[in-house]
């Protein structure tokens, strides 16, 4: 059959970041983590005392959706709150929490590695600063 948006750049974008993304889900999954929750806990790993709110700024993530998401972190005793002023809350891994994002960046690494495999080698160095330029 022929493919008429074979030739479209945001339609092959979008059929390559489904396929990559439900390939790292599977591999995430496989640690009981979602890919949104991984995120979240390298942020907090990288910014100690964190707010829920500059997470979610951050990462596009409406307070809605930040709320319950924090809560299955914190029910799973991943994170921890820590009052850092009268009305804000920082973030910060547990012990438990630490173990988890070890795993989950050596899992991502992983994906990374295999992910640019993929990628003609003479199309790798403009591999990331393209990709950049549609969002940053």
């Amino acid at each position: 059959m022929r493919d008429p948006l074979a030739t479209s750049p945001g339609y092959s974008l979008r059929r390559a970041s489904s396929a990559m993304a439900a390939l790292l889900t599977e591999r995430l999954a496989l640690l009981d983590l979602r890919t949104v929750e991984a995120t979240v806990m390298m942020l907090i790993a990288e910014n100690p005392q964190v707010t829920a709110s500059r997470i979610g700024a951050s990462l596009d993530i409406q307070r809605a959706n930040m709320v319950p998401l924090l809560k299955r972190l914190e029910d799973a005793g991943l994170i921890e709150r820590t009052p850092i002023d009268g009305k804000s809350q920082g973030l910060a891994l547990t012990a438990a929490g630490t173990e988890k994002t070890a795993a989950a960046r050596t899992t991502i690494r992983r994906f990374e590695a295999e992910l640019i495999e993929r990628v003609p080698p003479e199309h790798r160095a403009h591999l990331l600063p393209a990709l950049d330029a549609l969002w940053r």
